[in-house]
């Protein structure tokens, strides 16, 4: 066998076998290792704090409506930022970007976990959704950077998916087990060495890599970025307190303003901080709508799910965040076999069928009921069916989504794509939750509500589905 030592390197830097097949250099490993870890680590941040809610509640006192906050402070500056400092990694370094983020991250988790008050905890949350916004597309701009578009690419991109799927699922059965034997602190102490490690394994690893130098469009950063503020903000509280709430209404108008506003700015800019010829690309703008659809409908279907377990199974925080393994599992497959599925196949044919399947798998729930060994075994066979669609569709949207563009844009499209995540992230539960109160309140079952939630979830995934079909077919 060759070792990736004695194997000839390509113009991109890997190394090829006897076979003729790239592989990766020793270096390139150690890289997606420190960068990956990056990804994990932000992904078991999001939800290693959701089942210590009631417990940070009670500790710090807040109240039960103000507990959602706790998330909320995290996922604002983490989905209104991204593309802001995704473009900025592009200028000012990434690697930079990626230490900033990195050291802005053990900081707020830090202060987190010394926190003696609601406002000292929301602040370290903010700064860690601050952190996420730097880290997360600079990351994934330095991997994009860092290997050749193609298997190799395709194959790393196909870890980041697994890894990130891996830590929401992680975090959720840690903050469990931490909450349970030790303390809510130590889901915020946790992040600390990890973060040290890539703070000072990283400028030794991987090299700074930017792109053209231009100006900044100022006037398009604060419009796109207080738009998606607006917008992330408007759905929260129309979650909380229904879709007539005025200030709700009023933070989404603005945000569709600011959002016009952007467009118009972007059409007369010298230097654009998202040139609309990227934007408007089929596979940036077909691929980044898939992502938002798999994003949005899979968070929302984790979050129904752990209210069918809690509240109509009657099962403990540490049970169901266990429940979610099948879940985990299934994710890591569907991300391994996602990049050969794309080699084989094409991004658009498992992107779609990831979408199809994840769609069938959400519908199935519809058909839970309110106990039994019937029940557990369709909910643990379908989460697992639906993760691997899950995984498919996110690698198959990533590599669309950042195929075909120069390395010196590689921050903006990552940027987009990171942002996607971000937004869909947010946005599904606060729709989703509120179309399950509204039934669950005209019915008086919470069961009924859930389905509800479940079957409209099935509906807008087939229809993106077919949607990203039709749109990817001039590719």
């Amino acid at each position: 066998m060759t070792t990736l030592t004695t194997s000839p390197a390509t113009e991109d830097g890997a190394a090829t076998g006897q076979d003729g097949l790239l592989r990766m250099t020793a270096r390139q490993r150690l890289v997606l290792l420190l960068l990956l870890g990056s990804q994990f680590m932000l992904a078991v941040d999001f939800s290693i704090l959701n089942v210590a809610l009631p417990e940070i509640g009670h500790g710090l006192g807040f109240s039960l409506a103000n507990l959602q906050w706790i998330a909320t402070a995290m996922m604002l500056p983490a989905a209104g930022f991204t593309l802001l400092f995704g473009r900025l990694a592009d200028f000012v370094g990434r690697r930079r970007m990626l230490l900033a983020g990195m050291a802005l991250l053990a900081a707020g988790s830090l202060a987190g976990g010394l926190a003696t008050g609601p406002e000292m905890l929301l602040c370290a949350r903010v700064a860690q959704g601050l952190a996420s916004a730097m880290a997360t597309p600079a990351a994934l701009s330095l991997l994009t950077t860092s290997l050749p578009e193609g298997p190799l690419r395709a194959r790393a991109l196909g870890l980041n998916g697994t890894l990130m799927s891996a830590g929401f699922t992680v975090g959720a059965i840690f903050g469990g087990i931490l909450t349970d034997l030790l303390s809510w602190r130590w889901a915020f102490f946790l992040n600390v060495p990890v973060a040290l490690v890539i703070l000072f394994a990283a400028p030794a690893v991987i090299e700074e890599s930017r792109g053209a130098r231009s100006k900044l469009d100022v006037p398009g950063a604060i419009t796109v970025t207080g738009g998606l503020l607006a917008l992330v903000y408007g759905v929260t509280l129309a979650g909380q307190h229904g879709w007539t709430d005025t200030t709700a209404l009023g933070c989404l108008a603005a945000a569709a303003l600011l959002f016009l506003a952007f467009w118009r700015i972007e059409l007369r800019a010298e230097a654009p901080l998202a040139p609309l010829r990227i934007l408007t690309r089929p596979a940036v703008k077909w691929g980044n709508f898939g992502g938002l659809i798999t994003f949005t409908m899979e968070s929302s279907v984790v979050f129904l799910l752990t209210l069918y377990m809690q509240q109509v199974l009657d099962y403990s925080p540490l049970r169901t965040g266990l429940s979610f393994c099948g879940l985990g599992v299934a994710a890591f497959a569907g991300g391994m076999a996602a990049p050969r599925l794309i080699g084989r196949h094409g991004t658009r044919t498992v992107m779609t069928c990831g979408l199809l399947v994840q769609a069938v798998a959400t519908a199935a729930f519809c058909w839970l009921g309110t106990g039994g060994g019937s029940a557990l075994t369709l909910l643990l066979a379908a989460s697992a069916v639906g993760a691997f669609g899950h995984l498919a569709a996110i690698v198959g949207y990533m590599v669309t989504a950042t195929s075909g563009l120069p390395d010196d844009e590689q921050g903006l499209a990552t940027g987009l794509a990171s942002m996607t995540q971000q937004v869909g992230i947010t946005m599904g539960i606060p729709v989703l939750s509120a179309i399950a109160t509204a039934r669950t309140t005209a019915t008086g079952s919470v069961l009924s509500g859930i389905h509800t939630a479940l079957l409209v979830d099935a509906l807008i995934v087939l229809a993106g589905s077919a949607l990203v079909f039709a749109g990817l077919r001039r590719r």
